[in-house]
């Protein structure tokens, strides 16, 4: 059920990211949707819900100068927390391999 949902929320927006355009070439408004959505998502979801190649959205952001995180900022926390734990856990005797 989750999944029909996230479905119809992908197909809406690339819906959406069709309806700016004309046909044929992107639009500058097409390529501002996709930045925003790149911002949200990062350039591989972005990609699998537009469908567009990623290299495409690749070389549009590196032409427009548009600075892409590696990682979403949420894995930069989820991993800072992860390494408190595993601190926590190694302290008392328990060990990861």
């Amino acid at each position: 059920m989750v999944r029909a949902l996230v479905e119809q929320a992908n197909e809406e927006k690339q819906a959406e990211f069709e309806s700016l355009g004309q046909g044929g070439y992107y639009t500058n408004e097409q390529r501002a949707y996709a930045f925003d959505l790149i911002d949200q998502s990062g350039v591989r979801a972005a990609a699998r819900i537009l469908s567009i190649p990623r290299r495409t959205l690749q070389r549009w952001c590196r032409r427009h100068h548009v600075f892409v995180k590696r990682c979403p900022e949420w894995v930069y926390a989820w991993a800072k927390r992860r390494r408190k734990r595993r601190g926590f856990w190694q302290r008392i005797g328990y060990s990861y391999q």
